[in-house]
């Protein structure tokens, strides 16, 4: 790279012009404005997601400090969702990350979604809304089609999530048996089904009905509760962002 070179006044030497522009080292930077520093005297909810971020990236690469790795990444894929459903094999493929870094964001967001799953046992899981609230975040941007199965109690409370299918971009497969499986592992009065579509629309498919069906059949024989099947979408003007087989009325 040429360097271009302007006089300094106060030294009467030259230096490269990029220099002054480089993003300050977070060591360099005052203590009130350190993440770290921050952190402790205001609380974590005084921090940006970048802010956060960096608390787990650690350091920056020349020019660029942890915090600016975080934005360049919230910039990039718009939303901690989106990163958070990342395989930890392409989240190491960032500039600035590597796999110990990765390994460290991938840790920290699976770590809010098991809190996220542990308030689902204080309230019933009983309406799509409420699926999609707390499924919804951490499905809504995987890169491939996933099939969840949440086990619930007799008050409809949570107890656990199996994932029973991962497929490509476009489909899944899994046989009611694999969904039924943990319901019945787990002692569970019934289950809701919720699956995402990496197109972002929740519209359901052939396929899906087709294994709607047999589900509700499978569930009544085993005298299990299927609660409803959720299919996760992404948010769009004018459309749902989930679609719910029992508000259509395809489970009763």
């Amino acid at each position: 790279m040429i360097t271009r070179l302007t006089d300094s006044a106060d030294t009467g030497a030259f230096r490269p012009l990029h220099q002054a522009t480089e993003s300050p080292r977070i060591m360099d930077m005052p203590n009130d404005d350190r993440p770290r520093e921050k952190l402790a005297k205001l609380g974590p909810a005084a921090l940006d997601n970048a802010e956060l971020m960096a608390l787990f990236i650690s350091t920056g690469t020349r020019g660029r400090s942890a915090i600016d790795i975080g934005r360049s990444l919230l910039h990039k894929y718009g939303s901690m969702g989106a990163l958070g459903g990342l395989p930890v094999s392409e989240l190491a493929k960032e500039h600035g990350l590597g796999l110990a870094k990765a390994s460290k964001l991938a840790a920290a967001f699976e770590l809010g979604t098991r809190v996220a799953r542990e308030q689902l046992k204080q309230i019933p899981l009983d309406t799509p809304e409420l699926i999609h609230e707390y499924f919804g975040p951490q499905m809504r941007h995987l890169s491939q089609e996933q099939v969840v199965v949440a086990v619930l109690d007799a008050r409809l409370r949570h107890m656990g999530t199996t994932v029973a299918s991962v497929g490509t971009a476009s489909e899944s497969t899994a046989h009611p048996r694999e969904i039924l499986k943990p319901v019945i592992t787990r002692g569970g009065h019934g289950f809701v089904l919720i699956h995402n579509h990496p197109s972002g629309d929740p519209s359901p498919s052939r396929a899906d009905e087709i294994i709607t069906r047999r589900l509700v059949d499978a569930a009544n024989l085993m005298q299990l509760q299927f609660l409803d099947h959720v299919i996760i979408g992404r948010p769009f003007p004018g459309r749902t962002p989930y679609y719910s087989f029992r508000e259509a009325g395809l489970i009763p």
